[in-house]
Protein backbone atom coordinates (compact mmCIF):
# COMPACT_ATOMS: atom_id res chain seq x y z
CA UNK A 1 0.00 0.00 0.00
CA UNK A 2 1.13 3.66 -0.74
CA UNK A 3 0.66 5.82 2.04
CA UNK A 4 0.73 9.41 1.62
CA UNK A 5 0.42 12.22 4.13
CA UNK A 6 -1.70 14.77 3.18
CA UNK A 7 -2.03 18.38 4.18
CA UNK A 8 -4.85 21.46 3.62
CA UNK A 9 -2.68 24.03 5.13
CA UNK A 10 -6.00 25.69 6.99
CA UNK A 11 -6.08 28.88 8.70
CA UNK A 12 -6.28 28.35 12.64
CA UNK A 13 -6.95 31.49 14.28
CA UNK A 14 -10.80 32.30 13.51
CA UNK A 15 -12.31 33.49 16.89
CA UNK A 16 -15.89 32.68 17.64
CA UNK A 17 -16.72 36.29 16.57
CA UNK A 18 -14.99 35.64 13.35
CA UNK A 19 -17.28 32.76 12.53
CA UNK A 20 -20.62 34.16 14.20
CA UNK A 21 -20.03 36.99 11.77
CA UNK A 22 -20.34 35.31 8.52
CA UNK A 23 -23.03 32.33 7.73
CA UNK A 24 -20.08 30.86 5.39
CA UNK A 25 -15.90 30.23 5.52
CA UNK A 26 -16.00 30.15 2.13
CA UNK A 27 -16.14 32.97 -0.73
CA UNK A 28 -17.57 35.31 1.45
CA UNK A 29 -15.56 35.93 4.91
CA UNK A 30 -13.48 38.69 4.52
CA UNK A 31 -10.10 38.53 3.98
CA UNK A 32 -9.66 41.45 6.51
CA UNK A 33 -9.51 38.67 9.14
CA UNK A 34 -6.11 37.02 7.61
CA UNK A 35 -2.62 38.29 9.25
CA UNK A 36 0.08 37.48 6.60
CA UNK A 37 2.45 37.70 9.32
CA UNK A 38 1.27 35.11 11.08
CA UNK A 39 0.81 33.48 7.61
CA UNK A 40 4.22 33.83 7.29
CA UNK A 41 5.36 31.55 10.51
CA UNK A 42 2.26 29.65 9.73
CA UNK A 43 3.46 28.48 5.81
CA UNK A 44 7.15 27.66 7.82
CA UNK A 45 5.37 25.19 10.32
CA UNK A 46 3.29 23.63 7.63
CA UNK A 47 5.91 22.92 5.04
CA UNK A 48 7.75 21.90 7.57
CA UNK A 49 5.15 19.17 8.55
CA UNK A 50 5.00 18.24 5.13
CA UNK A 51 9.08 17.51 4.90
CA UNK A 52 8.11 15.55 8.64
CA UNK A 53 5.73 13.19 6.60
CA UNK A 54 8.86 12.35 4.34
CA UNK A 55 11.67 12.11 6.87
CA UNK A 56 9.52 9.69 9.48
CA UNK A 57 9.26 7.04 5.88
CA UNK A 58 5.94 7.97 4.20
CA UNK A 59 5.62 7.11 0.35
CA UNK A 60 5.04 11.14 -0.27
CA UNK A 61 3.14 14.29 0.81
CA UNK A 62 0.26 15.55 -0.91
CA UNK A 63 -0.89 19.01 -1.47
CA UNK A 64 -4.09 20.77 -3.61
CA UNK A 65 -5.62 23.62 -4.05
CA UNK A 66 -8.19 25.85 -2.74
CA UNK A 67 -9.53 29.20 -3.26
CA UNK A 68 -11.45 32.21 -1.35
CA UNK A 69 -11.45 30.28 2.49
CA UNK A 70 -9.67 29.74 5.37
CA UNK A 71 -10.17 26.00 4.96
CA UNK A 72 -7.14 25.76 2.86
CA UNK A 73 -4.42 28.19 2.12
CA UNK A 74 -2.84 26.59 -1.23
CA UNK A 75 -4.44 28.63 -4.10
CA UNK A 76 -1.88 26.56 -6.36
CA UNK A 77 -0.99 23.06 -6.05
CA UNK A 78 1.98 23.23 -8.35
CA UNK A 79 3.37 26.33 -6.33
CA UNK A 80 3.60 24.36 -3.10
CA UNK A 81 4.49 21.05 -5.09
CA UNK A 82 7.53 23.18 -6.31
CA UNK A 83 8.95 24.14 -2.92
CA UNK A 84 8.75 20.62 -1.92
CA UNK A 85 10.98 19.28 -4.07
CA UNK A 86 14.14 20.42 -2.75
CA UNK A 87 12.97 19.39 0.30
CA UNK A 88 11.66 15.86 -0.15
CA UNK A 89 12.89 12.74 -1.39
CA UNK A 90 9.50 10.83 -1.71
CA UNK A 91 6.62 11.13 -4.07
CA UNK A 92 4.46 14.25 -4.34
CA UNK A 93 1.14 14.11 -4.80
CA UNK A 94 -1.15 17.44 -6.20
CA UNK A 95 -4.46 16.31 -5.32
CA UNK A 96 -5.18 18.16 -7.26
CA UNK A 97 -4.92 20.91 -10.02
CA UNK A 98 -9.15 21.94 -10.35
CA UNK A 99 -8.97 21.84 -14.43
CA UNK A 100 -12.39 23.10 -15.19
CA UNK A 101 -11.28 26.47 -13.48
CA UNK A 102 -8.43 26.78 -15.42
CA UNK A 103 -8.52 28.93 -19.05
CA UNK A 104 -5.49 27.15 -20.35
CA UNK A 105 -4.98 23.44 -19.20
CA UNK A 106 -1.51 23.82 -21.03
CA UNK A 107 -0.11 25.90 -18.33
CA UNK A 108 -1.22 22.63 -16.08
CA UNK A 109 0.57 20.14 -18.44
CA UNK A 110 3.74 22.50 -18.89
CA UNK A 111 3.90 22.96 -14.80
CA UNK A 112 3.47 19.53 -13.99
CA UNK A 113 5.53 18.09 -16.80
CA UNK A 114 8.19 21.20 -15.57
CA UNK A 115 8.08 19.38 -11.59
CA UNK A 116 8.10 15.96 -12.97
CA UNK A 117 11.37 16.75 -15.00
CA UNK A 118 13.13 18.62 -12.42
CA UNK A 119 11.97 15.98 -9.90
CA UNK A 120 13.10 13.05 -11.64
CA UNK A 121 9.99 11.42 -11.74
CA UNK A 122 8.11 11.37 -8.45
CA UNK A 123 5.21 13.41 -9.67
CA UNK A 124 1.80 12.24 -9.03
CA UNK A 125 -0.99 14.56 -11.26
CA UNK A 126 -4.44 14.52 -9.57
CA UNK A 127 -7.33 16.11 -11.85
CA UNK A 128 -10.51 17.23 -9.97
CA UNK A 129 -13.22 19.54 -11.25
CA UNK A 130 -13.09 21.74 -7.81
CA UNK A 131 -15.95 22.05 -5.15
CA UNK A 132 -18.83 23.63 -5.61
CA UNK A 133 -18.07 26.92 -3.71
CA UNK A 134 -14.92 27.36 -6.37
CA UNK A 135 -17.14 27.77 -8.79
CA UNK A 136 -18.83 30.83 -6.79
CA UNK A 137 -15.46 32.29 -6.43
CA UNK A 138 -14.62 31.96 -9.91
CA UNK A 139 -17.69 33.51 -11.23
CA UNK A 140 -17.87 30.06 -13.30
CA UNK A 141 -20.65 28.60 -14.38
CA UNK A 142 -21.20 25.03 -12.72
CA UNK A 143 -23.19 23.59 -14.67
CA UNK A 144 -20.45 23.24 -18.00
CA UNK A 145 -17.46 22.14 -15.45
CA UNK A 146 -17.77 18.33 -16.38
CA UNK A 147 -17.61 18.84 -19.63
CA UNK A 148 -14.62 21.30 -19.46
CA UNK A 149 -12.92 18.79 -17.20
CA UNK A 150 -12.95 16.16 -19.58
CA UNK A 151 -11.95 18.16 -22.11
CA UNK A 152 -9.10 19.41 -20.28
CA UNK A 153 -8.15 16.12 -19.39
CA UNK A 154 -8.07 14.92 -22.88
CA UNK A 155 -5.78 18.02 -23.92
CA UNK A 156 -2.93 17.71 -21.49
CA UNK A 157 -2.86 14.11 -21.84
CA UNK A 158 -2.40 14.74 -25.52
CA UNK A 159 -0.13 17.37 -25.22
CA UNK A 160 2.20 15.10 -22.72
CA UNK A 161 1.90 12.23 -25.24
CA UNK A 162 1.63 13.56 -29.00
CA UNK A 163 4.83 14.97 -29.88
CA UNK A 164 3.79 18.69 -31.58
CA UNK A 165 3.15 21.00 -33.17
CA UNK A 166 -0.44 20.44 -33.92
CA UNK A 167 -3.95 22.36 -33.64
CA UNK A 168 -6.72 22.31 -30.93
CA UNK A 169 -10.39 23.22 -31.70
CA UNK A 170 -12.84 22.10 -28.87
CA UNK A 171 -15.81 23.46 -27.65
CA UNK A 172 -14.05 24.99 -24.42
CA UNK A 173 -10.29 25.35 -25.46
CA UNK A 174 -8.68 26.31 -28.63
CA UNK A 175 -5.49 26.76 -29.77
CA UNK A 176 -3.61 27.36 -32.82
CA UNK A 177 -0.33 25.78 -31.33
CA UNK A 178 -0.08 22.72 -28.88
CA UNK A 179 3.73 21.89 -28.70
CA UNK A 180 4.52 22.05 -24.88
CA UNK A 181 8.54 22.10 -23.45
CA UNK A 182 9.33 20.38 -21.59
CA UNK A 183 7.61 16.75 -21.77
CA UNK A 184 6.78 14.82 -18.84
CA UNK A 185 9.55 13.00 -16.82
CA UNK A 186 7.42 9.59 -16.33
CA UNK A 187 6.32 8.02 -19.43
CA UNK A 188 4.18 8.45 -20.82
CA UNK A 189 2.86 10.77 -18.25
CA UNK A 190 3.12 10.59 -14.17
CA UNK A 191 0.50 8.80 -12.50
CA UNK A 192 -3.05 10.34 -12.38
CA UNK A 193 -5.43 10.28 -9.30
CA UNK A 194 -8.85 11.39 -9.30
CA UNK A 195 -9.90 12.93 -5.80
CA UNK A 196 -13.72 13.10 -5.82
CA UNK A 197 -17.00 13.32 -3.27
CA UNK A 198 -18.26 9.95 -4.56
CA UNK A 199 -20.09 11.01 -8.27
CA UNK A 200 -20.88 7.98 -10.56
CA UNK A 201 -19.67 9.64 -13.55
CA UNK A 202 -16.18 10.39 -11.98
CA UNK A 203 -16.29 6.60 -10.70
CA UNK A 204 -16.51 5.00 -14.43
CA UNK A 205 -14.11 7.55 -15.95
CA UNK A 206 -11.80 6.87 -13.29
CA UNK A 207 -11.67 2.89 -13.67
CA UNK A 208 -12.51 3.34 -17.57
CA UNK A 209 -8.53 5.14 -17.38
CA UNK A 210 -7.31 3.45 -15.14
CA UNK A 211 -6.79 6.21 -12.49
CA UNK A 212 -6.53 6.21 -9.03
CA UNK A 213 -9.69 7.07 -8.07
CA UNK A 214 -9.67 8.49 -3.85
CA UNK A 215 -12.63 8.99 -2.06
CA UNK A 216 -12.47 11.49 0.30
CA UNK A 217 -14.33 12.96 3.66
CA UNK A 218 -17.29 10.17 3.88
CA UNK A 219 -18.56 8.24 6.50
CA UNK A 220 -18.37 4.24 6.25
CA UNK A 221 -21.23 3.12 4.96
CA UNK A 222 -21.02 5.38 2.18
CA UNK A 223 -17.65 4.62 1.51
CA UNK A 224 -18.56 0.81 1.39
CA UNK A 225 -21.45 1.63 -1.29
CA UNK A 226 -19.02 4.06 -3.66
CA UNK A 227 -15.62 1.67 -3.28
CA UNK A 228 -18.15 -1.15 -4.36
CA UNK A 229 -19.38 0.32 -7.35
CA UNK A 230 -15.76 0.99 -7.74
CA UNK A 231 -14.59 -2.31 -7.55
CA UNK A 232 -17.69 -3.53 -9.81
CA UNK A 233 -16.58 -1.25 -12.42
CA UNK A 234 -13.07 -2.47 -12.47
CA UNK A 235 -14.22 -5.86 -13.20
CA UNK A 236 -17.08 -4.96 -15.80
CA UNK A 237 -14.11 -2.96 -17.69
CA UNK A 238 -11.06 -4.86 -16.71
CA UNK A 239 -11.82 -8.59 -15.56
CA UNK A 240 -10.17 -7.75 -11.91
CA UNK A 241 -9.68 -5.57 -9.07
CA UNK A 242 -7.11 -3.57 -8.71
CA UNK A 243 -6.08 -2.14 -5.18
CA UNK A 244 -3.40 0.37 -6.30
CA UNK A 245 -5.62 2.27 -8.66
CA UNK A 246 -8.27 2.07 -5.66
CA UNK A 247 -7.28 4.98 -2.57
CA UNK A 248 -8.89 6.11 0.66
CA UNK A 249 -8.59 9.50 2.44
CA UNK A 250 -9.39 10.45 6.19
CA UNK A 251 -8.32 12.82 8.87
CA UNK A 252 -6.43 10.72 11.30
CA UNK A 253 -5.07 11.45 15.28
CA UNK A 254 -3.23 8.63 17.06
CA UNK A 255 -2.69 9.23 20.99
CA UNK A 256 -1.18 7.21 23.18
CA UNK A 257 -4.18 5.90 24.60
CA UNK A 258 -8.04 6.20 22.88
CA UNK A 259 -8.93 8.40 25.69
CA UNK A 260 -5.91 10.59 25.25
CA UNK A 261 -6.51 10.41 21.92
CA UNK A 262 -9.91 11.68 21.98
CA UNK A 263 -8.71 14.84 24.30
CA UNK A 264 -6.09 16.22 22.26
CA UNK A 265 -7.86 15.90 18.97
CA UNK A 266 -11.40 16.76 19.77
CA UNK A 267 -11.32 20.66 19.70
CA UNK A 268 -9.37 20.81 16.44
CA UNK A 269 -11.44 17.98 14.57
CA UNK A 270 -14.17 20.15 15.63
CA UNK A 271 -12.81 23.17 14.16
CA UNK A 272 -12.24 21.77 10.84
CA UNK A 273 -15.65 20.20 9.85
CA UNK A 274 -17.39 23.17 11.76
CA UNK A 275 -15.80 26.20 11.52
CA UNK A 276 -13.62 26.30 8.38
CA UNK A 277 -15.21 23.91 6.38
CA UNK A 278 -19.03 25.61 6.96
CA UNK A 279 -20.65 26.38 4.05
CA UNK A 280 -24.27 26.96 2.87
CA UNK A 281 -24.97 24.19 0.66
CA UNK A 282 -25.96 26.49 -2.62
CA UNK A 283 -22.14 27.07 -2.23
CA UNK A 284 -21.30 23.12 -1.80
CA UNK A 285 -23.69 22.10 -4.67
CA UNK A 286 -24.48 24.82 -6.66
CA UNK A 287 -27.47 24.44 -9.67
CA UNK A 288 -25.73 22.39 -12.15
CA UNK A 289 -22.81 21.12 -10.37
CA UNK A 290 -24.18 17.53 -9.61
CA UNK A 291 -25.87 15.48 -12.12
CA UNK A 292 -29.40 14.23 -11.35
CA UNK A 293 -27.96 10.72 -10.93
CA UNK A 294 -25.16 11.87 -8.34
CA UNK A 295 -26.84 14.28 -6.39
CA UNK A 296 -28.93 11.63 -4.10
CA UNK A 297 -25.67 9.31 -3.64
CA UNK A 298 -23.27 12.88 -2.91
CA UNK A 299 -25.94 14.22 -1.13
CA UNK A 300 -26.28 11.15 1.52
CA UNK A 301 -22.53 10.87 1.45
CA UNK A 302 -21.92 14.35 2.63
CA UNK A 303 -24.38 14.67 5.17
CA UNK A 304 -23.08 13.59 8.28
CA UNK A 305 -20.53 15.75 7.84
CA UNK A 306 -20.87 18.67 6.09
CA UNK A 307 -24.67 21.20 6.19
CA UNK A 308 -26.33 19.13 8.92
CA UNK A 309 -25.55 21.64 12.15
CA UNK A 310 -22.25 21.12 14.31
CA UNK A 311 -21.15 17.89 14.44
CA UNK A 312 -18.71 16.60 17.90
CA UNK A 313 -15.40 14.39 16.92
CA UNK A 314 -17.43 11.76 18.43
CA UNK A 315 -20.16 11.97 16.28
CA UNK A 316 -17.37 12.01 13.55
CA UNK A 317 -15.58 9.24 14.96
CA UNK A 318 -18.99 7.08 14.84
CA UNK A 319 -19.40 8.01 11.08
CA UNK A 320 -16.22 6.44 10.39
CA UNK A 321 -15.32 10.23 8.91
CA UNK A 322 -12.54 11.05 10.99
CA UNK A 323 -10.18 7.86 12.98
CA UNK A 324 -8.88 8.67 16.29
CA UNK A 325 -7.72 6.87 18.84
CA UNK A 326 -4.46 4.81 20.14
CA UNK A 327 -2.03 3.37 17.68
CA UNK A 328 -3.38 -0.45 18.18
CA UNK A 329 -7.33 1.31 17.66
CA UNK A 330 -5.94 3.19 14.40
CA UNK A 331 -4.34 0.13 13.29
CA UNK A 332 -6.93 -2.13 13.95
CA UNK A 333 -9.51 0.15 12.00
CA UNK A 334 -7.18 0.85 9.13
CA UNK A 335 -7.18 -3.35 8.65
CA UNK A 336 -10.89 -3.45 8.82
CA UNK A 337 -11.88 -0.33 6.81
CA UNK A 338 -8.96 -2.05 3.87
CA UNK A 339 -10.69 -5.49 3.53
CA UNK A 340 -14.07 -3.67 3.29
CA UNK A 341 -12.96 -1.07 1.19
CA UNK A 342 -10.44 -3.29 -1.03
CA UNK A 343 -8.20 0.39 -1.40
CA UNK A 344 -4.50 0.83 -2.11
CA UNK A 345 -3.49 4.02 -1.54
CA UNK A 346 -3.89 5.61 1.98
CA UNK A 347 -3.85 9.65 2.24
CA UNK A 348 -3.80 10.50 5.73
CA UNK A 349 -5.04 14.17 6.88
CA UNK A 350 -2.88 14.22 9.58
CA UNK A 351 -2.85 17.71 10.45
CA UNK A 352 -6.99 19.20 11.16
CA UNK A 353 -8.09 22.54 12.17
CA UNK A 354 -5.75 24.30 15.00
CA UNK A 355 -3.63 20.97 15.58
CA UNK A 356 -0.55 22.47 17.41
CA UNK A 357 2.86 21.09 15.73
CA UNK A 358 3.78 19.17 18.81
CA UNK A 359 0.48 16.52 18.72
CA UNK A 360 1.27 16.69 14.76
CA UNK A 361 4.23 15.08 14.71
CA UNK A 362 3.50 13.02 18.07
CA UNK A 363 0.68 11.61 15.92
CA UNK A 364 2.61 11.14 13.00
CA UNK A 365 5.01 9.00 14.42
CA UNK A 366 3.05 6.73 16.18
CA UNK A 367 1.32 6.26 13.14
CA UNK A 368 4.84 5.18 11.18
CA UNK A 369 6.14 3.61 14.49
CA UNK A 370 3.23 1.69 14.95
CA UNK A 371 0.49 1.56 12.18
CA UNK A 372 2.21 1.60 9.20
CA UNK A 373 4.04 -1.30 9.50
CA UNK A 374 0.93 -3.60 9.73
CA UNK A 375 -1.25 -1.96 7.00
CA UNK A 376 1.91 -1.45 4.41
CA UNK A 377 1.46 -5.28 3.13
CA UNK A 378 -1.84 -4.71 2.78
CA UNK A 379 -3.61 -4.27 -0.98
CA UNK A 380 -2.90 -6.81 -3.31
CA UNK A 381 -1.15 -6.26 -6.83
CA UNK A 382 -2.54 -6.28 -10.29
CA UNK A 383 -3.03 -9.61 -11.74
CA UNK A 384 -5.09 -10.93 -9.12
CA UNK A 385 -8.51 -11.01 -9.80
CA UNK A 386 -10.46 -10.95 -6.21
CA UNK A 387 -14.11 -10.43 -6.17
CA UNK A 388 -16.19 -7.46 -6.19
CA UNK A 389 -18.17 -8.39 -3.05
CA UNK A 390 -14.99 -10.00 -1.38
CA UNK A 391 -12.05 -7.49 -2.31
CA UNK A 392 -9.15 -9.28 -0.12
CA UNK A 393 -10.43 -12.96 -1.71
CA UNK A 394 -8.08 -14.69 -4.21
CA UNK A 395 -9.78 -16.21 -7.41
CA UNK A 396 -9.14 -19.51 -7.84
Amino acid sequence: MKIIGFHLMPWPYLTPADISGSDSSWITMSNALYDPKKGHELYETYFNQLVYYDEVGFDGVAVNEHHQTPYGLMPSANVTAAMLVPRTKGTIAILGNAIPLHENPLRVAEEIAYLDVVSGGRIISGFVRGIGAEYHSMSMDPSVSRERFYEAHDLIIKAWTEPGPWEWYGRHYKFRYVNTWPRPYQQPHPPIWSPSQGSSETVEWAARNKYVYLQTFSDTKSSERIFGDVREAHERLHGLVMPELIGWSVPVYVGDSDEQALAEAKPHMEYLFNDVLRMRKDQLFPAGYLTVESSQRVMSAKAKGLGTGRKTCEELMDAGIVIVGSADTVRDTMVDRQQRFGFGNFSGIFHFGTLPDHLFRASVKRFADHVMPSIAPLGLPTGHAISASHPQEKAS
